[in-house]
């Protein structure tokens, strides 16, 4: 008796110890799902600003989409993300509300009017790179633009949604010694950009939002350097805690 005591014991500590090394291991995968659609996301926040501040008229190796264009103006933002570029109304903005099924923030869940456009045959092909679709709306496939290298091991590659804002009186640093605008004058309108990525992880179902404020001119490349070569001018960073934008 005293033995199929000791042996169920011994089973049951057994099955214990399995059973906390299989969940030990899941903990552990889905840390690193969610440190890599955490990197995949900053990869999509790091080739929107250079799809921002330095587009191509000519179509980059390895690119699906070319902007057709040297620079990048307001004209080219719009309320439906087309191309990924997105503007609303000081007026919209002012009216978002989270408990409503629509008009809400671009970056938002579609459910709340979000513009990522999920329908992911609408738009480029970036695995391999494709040509075609290149008048889609939504958000933008990492390299779409740019020619820049697919995240290896993810579901689905990233995406990056910009907005565009006008603000005046903007400073650098807190002290306001130094005013955003190019040309020094705080009262000079300057064009403020909201960047947002989503990344997935090894299963579509891990996902992370980053976002980053970018004023383009508040820093100038040196000599010899285009904005692509340069840092860019991030006054802000920030990931967006629980927010799913995929599915629907």
């Amino acid at each position: 008796m005293v033995v199929l005591l000791l042996l169920l014991l011994t089973s049951a500590i057994s099955v214990w110890g399995v059973k906390q090394s299989l969940f030990s291991e899941q903990l552990a995968r889905n840390q690193l799902d969610h440190v890599a659609a955490r990197e995949a996301a900053e990869t999509a926040l790091r080739d929107a600003e250079r799809d921002l501040l330095n587009p191509g008229v000519a179509l980059r190796a390895n690119a699906s989409c070319s902007r057709g264009v040297a620079a990048i103006t307001p004209a080219d933002f719009s309320a439906d993300c087309s191309r990924g570029l997105c503007a609303l109304s000081d007026v919209a903005y002012a009216a978002m509300d989270w408990n409503k099924s629509s008009g809400g923030e671009v970056w938002w869940p579609s459910a709340k009017g979000g513009k990522w456009n999920n329908n992911f045959a609408q738009k480029p092909g970036r695995v391999p790179a494709s040509a075609g679709r290149c008048n889609f709306s939504g958000g933008v496939p990492l390299g779409t633009f740019t020619g820049a290298a697919p995240v290896k091991g993810v579901a689905r590659q990233s995406e990056y949604l910009v907005e565009y804002f006008r603000r005046k009186k903007l400073r650098i640093n807190q002290q306001e010694s130094q005013a955003i605008a190019g040309d020094g004058n705080a009262l000079s309108w300057s064009a403020m950009y909201r960047i947002t990525a989503r990344g997935f992880g090894y299963s579509m179902q891990t996902q992370v939002v980053l976002q980053t404020v970018v004023f383009p001119d508040a820093q100038q490349p040196a000599a010899g350097q285009g904005m692509a070569d340069s840092t860019a001018p991030r006054l802000q960073w920030r990931e967006v805690p629980g927010l799913r934008t995929y599915p629907d």
